[in-house]
């Protein structure tokens, strides 16, 4: 009997040696991001676009643009971001803020979004996708 103790606690021992050393990695579907947003108030002009944050509105020659909540804020931060490529895990962090759970290809919903918005007065272009990287906010119109 006390052999077989021995040998009990031997493997017990073996176990939680064993066990303290592995690190298990997995990569949530969803990630919680912990910061707010940072907006300014200023208004912004980009390229014959003018987006006013205290009224909430976005204008061009052409007339106003109607946008979404997500996608005016997307739009601030490019505009007050551009010529700078920005991954989709850094647009969530910028745009999305505090303790929402998102998955990183919902950037590319509302990067669609923002475009389709654009396109009737030709600020589309202005949105860039670099292939491999993320997106980029042009100053000046292609």
């Amino acid at each position: 009997m006390i052999a077989n103790e021995a040998r009990v606690n031997e493997y017990e021992v073996r176990i939680d040696d064993d066990c303290s050393h592995i690190i298990v990695k997995r990569q949530p579907a969803a990630v919680m991001r912990r910061r707010a947003p940072q907006l300014t108030e200023d208004v912004v002009e980009v390229a014959d676009l003018r987006l006013d944050p205290i009224a909430h509105r976005v204008s061009a020659a052409a007339g106003n643009i109607d946008l979404g909540p997500t996608e005016f804020r997307m739009l601030h931060f490019f505009m007050t971001h551009p010529e700078r490529v920005y991954s989709r895990a850094q647009l969530l962090d910028e745009i999305w803020g505090d303790h929402v759970f998102v998955e990183e290809r919902t950037v590319d919903v509302h990067i669609r979004r923002l475009r389709q918005a654009l396109e009737p007065t030709e600020h589309d272009s202005l949105v860039e996708t670099v292939r491999g990287t993320g997106y980029r906010f042009r100053r000046a119109l292609a």
